[in-house]
């Protein structure tokens, strides 16, 4: 159990990292051409510009778990940690999906402007784009199976209304001390 409570830091920044790199990732050209295609790109010839938007905004969604699994604790984190698992799954089929779908249509829109039997490449971002599909997805199974073992947030930082009501003892009653920490907590000790 000891041992686990150690995984709660390179877990998150493994999973924090991943996120980022699908994120931006996704964002970059997938597909290159070279020689006429490459050309007809660098001259604004074709508009298409290669990301993978489902990508990057999967990303964001695995990124946005991560910082939610920082500060909530129980089954709430664990349902979080499901959620990031399944954004980060998610990621990689539609990077997976998106090997052969973006340079069919590169290939089309070079066809738009007479560019045919174009040389189109996947670039070193689309294989980032896998790489931390893959890392997320891992990250996320970690977290899933760890996080009842990871260490939490205590309840000083819960909001306000949500602790205990305190009980009603009459102001005669109260000693020096019960009033004074009334009056840290933030409660008027004479209600």
């Amino acid at each position: 159990m000891a041992d686990r409570r150690r995984t709660f830091g390179p877990v998150v920044l493994l999973g924090l990292a991943a996120g980022t790199l699908t994120a931006v990732a996704g964002e970059k050209p997938a597909v290159e051409g070279s020689g006429d295609a490459g050309r007809a790109v660098s001259s604004q010839m074709v508009s298409f510009d290669a990301h993978l938007p489902l990508v990057t905004a999967l990303g964001l969604v695995v990124l946005a778990c991560w910082g939610v699994v920082l500060v909530t604790r129980g089954r709430v984190r664990r349902a979080v940690a499901v959620l990031g698992s399944v954004a980060a799954v998610g990621a990689l089929v539609a990077a997976a999906a998106a090997y052969s779908q973006v340079p069919d249509q590169f290939r089309d829109e070079l066809a738009l402007v007479g560019i045919s039997g174009a040389d189109v490449g996947h670039t070193a971002w689309y294989w980032a784009a896998v790489l931390g599909a893959v890392l997320a997805t891992v990250a996320g199974v970690l977290a899933v199976a760890w996080t009842p073992a990871w260490p939490e947030m205590g309840t000083r930082y819960d909001a306000p209304g949500s602790a205990a009501p305190a009980s009603v003892v009459p102001v005669e009653e109260q000693t020096s001390l019960d009033l004074w920490k009334a009056l840290d907590e933030g409660r008027d000790p004479t209600e």
